[in-house]
């Protein structure tokens, strides 16, 4: 288990815990009551130290290296149900957007999403998460199939952003995000979007248009990241915790400026922490959201959806 900077107190009081553990079984000594003391202390810290967390601290919760990914959530909420497909039909099959077809219950869906790696190899396999324009095309390939077939769409976001390499401009990756937002305000399905980690620039929004926008607690969704707002306003990556504030880039910030419909907890700790229960709220979540728009006709589904759309960024002088 890795730890970060602001999570030491808990890893001090685990490694104590397991240690007055390890003694009770070793020897004689009834160590119950120390273990019992030492477990309420670190359900305390635990509960102070995630109630009071800042942007940035949630950034670092959302790139934690045991956070789970779009495939474990997949995976664990379909089981084996799950059929992976595979390309755009024009260049290639980017691995670092994944999608196909699942179950939750008795219910189908198209799941789409971006996949990162879990260790170099697996991380440079999937770009980092980074799709090319190929990925959000194969993403747009799947939600048309859905829509043809009526089948509702889940996407998982988790990208730091569209690759910005030249080959991927060459081939048009603004136009391939641009394309999708459009096609996606107007399909005739149910679309739910859960954003499960970083949600950064147009590579989110590629695949982020949806009747329901879901975002789990500990991540973030902005134009930019913290660091590359830091390097451009102060030129230096120092700013970074100081851009995290200002961009108002939690799922607090958010909700509050109704960019997204619905914050889904996650356990004390983070997603990383229990991730059985995770992959259970996160079900139970989009079974509900669909549960919302499942009798919706197609004519009412795109209205209620450009509507909520053309709302946002209104104000009143």
């Amino acid at each position: 288990m890795e730890y970060l900077d602001f999570e030491l107190p808990i890893k001090e009081l685990e490694e104590q815990y397991q240690k007055a553990c390890a003694i009770g079984q070793e020897s004689d000594v009834d160590v119950t009551a120390t273990c019992r003391q030492i477990e309420k202390r670190l359900n305390e810290t635990k509960k102070e130290i995630y109630k009071n967390l800042t942007a940035w601290q949630r950034v670092q919760l959302s790139r934690h290296p045991n956070r789970p990914y779009t495939l474990d959530y997949i995976n664990a909420i379909c089981g084996d149900t799950f059929l992976e497909l595979h390309g755009d039909r024009n260049v290639k099959d980017d691995k670092a957007m994944i999608g196909g077809l699942g179950k939750i219950g008795d219910q189908s869906y198209m799941f789409v999403g971006q996949q990162k790696g879990y260790n170099t190899k697996t991380r440079q396999y999937r770009n980092f998460g980074m799709a090319n324009p190929e990925g959000y095309r194969k993403a747009l390939r799947l939600m048309k199939s859905a829509e043809k077939f009526g089948i509702p769409v889940v996407t998982f976001v988790d990208t730091p952003g569209a690759y910005p390499g030249l080959e991927a401009e060459e081939r048009g990756q603004g136009e391939a995000i641009a394309r999708n937002i459009l096609e996606m305000t107007r399909l005739k399905v149910p679309i739910i979007v859960v954003i499960i980690g970083e949600g950064a620039s147009g590579g989110a929004l590629g695949i982020g248009v949806g009747d329901k926008v879901l975002m789990l607690e500990n991540t973030w969704y902005s134009v930019i990241s913290p660091e590359s707002c830091s390097s451009i306003l102060w030129r230096s990556w120092e700013f970074k915790e100081k851009a995290a504030d200002a961009l108002k880039l939690t799922a607090k910030d958010m909700k509050k400026q109704k960019l997204i419909d619905e914050i889904v907890k996650e356990p004390v700790g983070g997603a990383h922490s229990n991730r059985e229960m995770t992959f259970e709220i996160v079900k139970n979540a989009i079974s509900e959201a669909y549960g919302e728009f499942k009798n919706l006709s197609p004519e009412e589904l795109t209205k209620k959806r450009m509507n909520k759309y053309s709302q946002m960024g209104v104000f009143k002088g």
